[in-house]
């Protein structure tokens, strides 16, 4: 078995404040005294109904296949496999609700004519992967909370989701190597999904397309790019992919992994993300500071702002607060202003929102709006306008002041 853990940190730290953000132990407690029994009928209906099960006296070669890879991964339990008539290049997973019931993994009939067997070991062995890392079932959790077709979860939550997910990926990669121990396999399984070409027929080299690959990750290196799916962009994978097979510690990997992880962390595309990150911390400390009074409802809508441009918007703030605060505001402000002048209405609004976020509206915060509004070549009046249209359209008093 290889020495290297396949598990990524912050993938799990993630998985965990997920759950826990979603009450994952409560909500599947509830779950489960209300299932009707059911399970996985959905899919093992679609699956038995419409898909061919593999099992030894049907597809005998690749029944042996997806059996030595089970085992070469030590996953015992029950596990069905299916393959699906569909010409996309595609397999997916689906973890069981039942205690005993099998899991279920499909992979679609187009991967038998352009895979070779090591590459379709690692599709397998990357499917069984989300089984055993409980991304499919943490998914099930998500999608239970937020129906994808009528919820949208909280912007902080989906952007830690979808980092997740991109992780777990590159977690589940690692699982395929395990199951097939040859590293030019998975890499030539990337290349044939990526582009639904034969690598022999192509006469594509694995040297070639490794050194290409370098070249295209590169661009997302420079903090380029900005993938929004679910899946790290290829160039990404390929490059974890080959730092999992041939690092010679764990400690060695998880340093090489830093700068692909980066590359996964961006929300943004624009060259005043971090400036306006800088800026939203920074304004916000100053602001929430003015009164001497610094409210918890001033903290969360200043980590709800951050939250739009860092994943992680606490460990930010709590950095931006031990520096130079007011410096880093000033320099802040410059850079935006320098690279986008409209922007200068939409800096002093956040400022005003700030002020009325713990629905009490000190003076020494009105008289840093004033400051900071004239700064900014807003005349009295302008800044009068726009704070009193704000505060027609968002204040209202606090509970304390009715009662």
């Amino acid at each position: 078995m290889p020495q290297l853990n396949p598990t990524i940190k912050l993938e799990q730290e993630l998985g965990q404040q997920i759950y826990q953000a979603l009450q994952g132990s409560v909500v599947n407690a509830i779950l489960k005294s209300a299932n009707d029994g059911s399970g996985n009928d959905y899919w093992r209906n679609r699956m038995e109904g419409h898909c061919m099960k593999v099992e030894e006296d049907i597809l005998p070669d690749f029944y042996k296949l997806c059996q030595e890879v089970k085992q070469r991964l030590g996953f015992e339990e029950p596990v069905d496999f299916y393959v699906t008539g569909d010409s996309s290049i595609n397999a997916f997973s689906v973890a069981s609700e039942e205690e005993g019931e099998p899991h279920i993994v499909n992979v679609n009939s187009a991967m038998f004519g352009l895979m070779s067997e090591d590459e379709l070991r690692f599709v397998v062995g990357h499917e069984l992967g989300h089984i055993i890392n409980k991304d499919t079932a943490l998914k099930r959790l998500i999608y239970f909370v937020f129906p994808p077709e009528h919820i949208d979860p909280p912007m902080i939550l989906a952007y830690k989701i979808r980092l997740h997910d991109q992780l777990a990926e590159l977690v589940a990669d690692r699982y395929g190597f395990w199951a097939n121990g040859n590293l030019n396999a998975c890499v030539s399984a990337f290349f044939k999904m990526a582009s639904g070409l034969d690598f022999e027929k192509m006469n594509v080299s694995i040297e070639a397309y490794l050194a290409n690959n370098k070249k295209r990750l590169k661009y997302f290196l420079e903090g380029k790019g900005l993938n929004s799916y679910d899946h790290p962009v290829n160039p990404v994978r390929v490059e974890a992919i080959r730092l999992f097979a041939t690092s010679g510690s764990e400690e060695a990997l998880e340093k090489e992994m830093e700068d692909l992880i980066q590359c996964l962390l961006k929300i943004g595309n624009s060259p005043i993300d971090e400036h306006l990150a800088i800026f939203i911390a920074s304004a916000g400390l100053l602001v929430a500071n003015a009164d001497d009074k610094v409210s918890e409802k001033e903290v969360e809508h200043i980590l709800q702002h951050i939250s739009g441009v860092k994943i992680f918007p606490t460990p930010f703030l709590d950095a931006i607060a031990k520096a130079n605060v007011e410096q880093l505001f000033e320099q802040s402000v410059h850079i935006i202003l320098t690279l986008e002048p409209a922007m200068r209405e939409n800096l002093l609004a956040y400022v005003i929102s700030l002020v009325i976020s713990d629905k009490q509206i000190a003076n020494d915060e009105i008289s840093f709006v004033y400051g900071f509004g004239k700064s900014l070549n807003f005349s009295e009046k302008e800044i009068s306008q726009q704070f009193a249209a704000m505060i027609q359209r968002n204040f209202t008093p606090s509970f304390d002041a009715i009662c």
